[in-house]
């Protein structure tokens, strides 16, 4: 089928412009192409269990490519990787229903399978023994993937039409990081109105048109369910303590079975009158489609103007957290730091001496503080050193100082990938455009 050839090109591009920024993708080719050899036999066998003759067909390739664009295993643990396929397989061979007349499978069987594991790793605590947070951390390391991701989802949304599915799944989401944020002052995803890994799976996890309502306004109810899943699910792990990129995996499965309800509830007298079909009914096929696309692309250009996707938003950065924290912004302080204790592990000593300062007046927490403090004194900054003593001798006040050169190339990369060599000037101008203090115009090199 076309969609199968298509996806897997697409995914393939996908696969080579991230490796370029996390080494771990090219690292991993043999396994990716163990996974396919073995999804071939195993689809193979499946058929032949069940009927005579089997058909030789690109859909292994978007199920693997699919499941490792979000979730794969560590090489020890890797035999689970084969078995998640198995899982996808079996399901979309075994688990049919009767939709319109038709039988089909009634899940995406990428989906599926993450869910089904996600909820094990959960149950069980053993998220560290897959790439899972890394993959959602570096997935955003290549410079405009929002773009890059949305013009890769251009061709399928052409030729099937799902950009009825993608496009609110996207603005649910903003516009309700962007309520979240009129509310409270912060962003309900810390770094971003919409992370880039739930981007990911609004393009390419639950976009499956076999397994999606057939009518339009169906479709896009379908989308806004997708966006709010996420959010609240989002909600839930980050409260429970769990990894939160598990929140674009798990709705997949559960909006897949109650697609029929939603072509249902569509075509009833009380959402029948907001049906996009009744508009524009000269515009049919691909013809339609396109139309869809260029409102999606307007929609799209206009939400990264307003820096609600790209890689640029203000969440990124420690600027906005000490502001925030500053304030005593609902859950600022504790993400403040979050962000301390990443960058103080990255060889920060200003990180460290603004951890331990969090740690000693927020949190009274000396022991913690010390540790912090002796951590940016062995890395040079300072200040840190003078609050050691300034701990063990009780005084209820701690020094801050302006980060140092040598500490930007960390402080400054947000959630993007570590920073390449740049001159100081370059560095100090960086800093500016973040809203560091002290930064804008400055020139060491005068």
């Amino acid at each position: 089928r076309p969609q199968h050839y298509l996806q897997a090109c697409l995914q393939t591009a996908i696969f080579a412009y991230w490796g370029w920024y996390w080494r771990q993708v090219y690292d991993s080719y043999y396994l990716v192409i163990a996974q396919l050899v073995f999804a071939y036999a195993f689809d193979l066998l499946l058929s032949w269990s069940r009927r005579d003759h089997y058909r030789l067909s690109f859909l292994p390739f978007p199920i693997v490519f699919s499941t490792n664009l979000f979730l794969w295993f560590k090489p020890e643990w890797f035999y689970f990787q084969f078995m998640m396929l198995a899982l996808g397989f079996a399901a979309k061979e075994l688990l049919r229903w009767n939709k319109h007349g038709r039988e089909t499978h009634i899940f995406n069987p990428s989906s599926f399978s993450l869910m089904v594991f996600s909820l094990g790793l959960i149950l069980t605590g053993k998220t560290d023994i897959t790439w899972g947070k890394e993959i959602a951390i570096t997935q955003f390391y290549p410079p405009h993937m929002y773009l890059f991701i949305f013009l890769i989802g251009l061709p399928a949304q052409y030729l099937f039409g799902v950009t009825t599915m993608t496009m609110p799944a996207v603005m649910t989401t903003y516009l309700f990081g962007l309520a979240y944020y009129r509310a409270t002052g912060v962003y309900f995803f810390f770094d971003s109105y919409i992370p880039i890994s739930v981007f990911f799976g609004m393009h390419l996890l639950f976009t499956d048109p076999s397994t999606a309502p057939r009518t339009e306004l169906g479709r896009m109810i379908f989308g806004s369910l997708y966006g709010l899943g996420n959010v609240a699910l989002y909600y839930v792990l980050h409260s429970a303590g769990v990894p939160e990129f598990y929140d674009k995996l798990l709705p997949v499965p559960i909006l897949n079975v109650m697609i029929q309800l939603i072509d249902r509830a569509a075509g009833s007298e009380l959402l029948r009158r907001f049906d996009p079909s009744g508009f524009g009914r000269s515009l049919v096929g691909r013809r339609r489609n396109l139309a869809y696309i260029a409102l999606w692309t307007i929609v799209f250009a206009m939400t990264s103007a307003a820096q609600g996707v790209g890689d640029k938003h203000p969440g990124q950065f420690v600027p906005f957290w000490q502001r925030a924290c500053a304030e005593d912004r609902l859950h600022a302080c504790a993400y403040l730091k979050v962000l301390h204790s990443n960058f103080c592990r990255q060889g920060s000593g200003w990180a460290c001496n603004e951890l331990g300062t969090l740690e000693a007046e927020r949190e009274l927490d000396r022991t913690a503080a010390v540790a912090s403090f002796e951590r940016g004194c062995d890395l040079g900054f300072m200040p840190a050193c003078g609050n050691i003593e300034r701990i063990i001798n009780g005084s209820p006040a701690t020094e801050t100082a302006s980060p140092a050169l040598q500490d930007y190339p960390i402080i400054l990369r947000g959630s993007k990938a570590p920073i390449a060599q740049l001159t100081p000037s370059a560095l100090y101008a960086l800093a500016c455009s973040q809203g560091w203090p002290n930064t804008c115009g400055q020139n060491p090199q005068r």
